[in-house]
């Protein structure tokens, strides 16, 4: 018998998503944008290149962004429709 329902499930995998101050950040400078290259990210974030290349697969794993390859970069834009999905769910939760 499963206890944890899908809806459970996908909000703790936004959860974990949101869970690191940065992510928070990223997200936020995304929603002000419509796209945004990686490498400008790290020159507005200060933090390695490789700690942000984590955050961004974070987040994208997560769903709440979308990423693509333009070589040499990559330009990441937050998922909108993904995002109206993570409000509903917190709101929901929040609500009970």
């Amino acid at each position: 018998m499963e206890v944890i329902t899908e809806k459970q499930k996908q909000l703790s995998r936004y959860a974990k998503a949101l869970s690191h101050p940065f992510r928070i950040y990223i997200l936020e400078l995304l929603a002000q944008q419509n796209c945004c290259y990686s490498g400008d990210l790290t020159e507005i974030i200060p933090i390695a290149k490789s700690t942000m290349s984590q955050h961004l697969k974070e987040l994208k794993k997560a769903g709440l962004i979308q990423g693509e390859i333009e070589a040499p970069k990559i330009r990441y834009c937050l998922n909108r429709k993904e995002w109206e999905k993570v409000q509903a769910l917190f709101k929901s939760f929040l609500n009970v």
